[in-house]
């Protein structure tokens, strides 16, 4: 059986012992001597041979070294970036809010300039429940607790059209009426549901007739005699007849009339003066009666 040979050593101690002498011969010589010395030169003329490489090195370096401080500036600025979009969108959150509440102010506002100019006690409400196709009622955030009751008229903002009505009307047109009341909320029917009627009259001229609603949510003002004279453009407003409704609350304005002598009555087609299926705040006449008038006088 062959024993295993020991292995070679690689190693060369006395080079390394050569290497420390040199060095401490070496340094001792630079301390000792003086700038100008064989050392000092020597080191010169070596830093004179390597100074054009490391030039080289350096120019040929420079574009990696500037392409890692991009990326690294970029990691800033992209972290600047979304800090930056972040507090972008909070700042458009705000606005939005603030001008939210802006144009409800307005439209609130708009609302208590008429009721005050109509000298009427009114309340506001919110609404908060929408029409749907076949019953067209509204649910509002004002109840029994507020001091509403059934039958109360409910007033909103004009509709887009331009009324040709007096200036203490302009502000507000009537919705409709309250109907089944809770104590922290009401129904409000529309004057353009089927189940509606209110007694009106033609503002210019003081022809007196019905405005009803339809199925279809449309508007037309019923008994009107063929003696009245009725253009499109006319202003229609409640008459005070019956007590339900105080007079003088803009209703509609007449779009179409159509008069033929085969008809007991006129064929008057309105449309409301108020943004019925629309009016986010509303006006409860929690105090009306049937006298008053904000219309022009008779």
């Amino acid at each position: 059986m062959r024993l295993p040979q020991p292995e070679k050593s690689t190693s060369q101690p006395g080079i390394l012992v050569v290497l420390i002498v040199l060095s401490l011969v070496l340094t001792t010589l630079w301390y000792r001597e003086g700038d100008h010395g064989p050392v000092h030169r020597l080191r010169d003329g070596v830093q004179a041979v390597a100074a054009p490489v490391g030039m080289v090195g350096e120019f040929v370096t420079r574009p990696v070294r500037g392409v890692f401080s991009w990326v690294a500036d970029l990691g800033v600025s992209r972290s600047q970036f979304v800090a930056l979009q972040q507090q972008n969108e909070k700042l458009r959150n705000t606005v939005a809010a603030l001008e939210e509440a802006r144009l409800e102010n307005a439209r609130l506002q708009s609302l208590v300039n008429f009721a005050q100019a109509a000298k009427l006690k009114a309340l506001g409400a919110h609404v908060i429940g929408r029409p749907t196709q076949y019953d067209r009622v509204i649910t509002v955030d004002r109840g029994t607790a507020d001091g509403v009751h059934e039958g109360m008229p409910v007033v909103g903002a004009l509709g887009p059209i331009p009324q040709r009505a007096t200036e203490a009307s302009a502000s507000g047109g009537l919705i409709g009426q309250t109907i089944d009341v809770t104590a922290h909320s009401a129904k409000v029917r529309l004057i353009s549901d089927q189940g509606s009627g209110v007694a009106s009259m033609i503002q210019s001229n003081r022809g007196y007739g019905i405005v009803h609603g339809a199925i279809d949510g449309s508007l037309s003002m019923d008994f009107v005699s063929h003696e009245t004279t009725v253009k499109a453009g006319d202003v229609v407003i409640t008459s005070g007849m019956g007590g339900v409704y105080p007079k003088g609350l803009l209703v509609g304005e007449v779009t179409h009339v159509t008069n033929l002598p085969s008809s007991l009555y006129q064929d008057i087609v309105l449309t409301p003066s108020a943004n019925l299926s629309g009016s986010e705040e509303v006006l409860i006449l929690v105090g009306a009666s049937s006298s008053t008038e904000t219309g022009n006088g008779e």
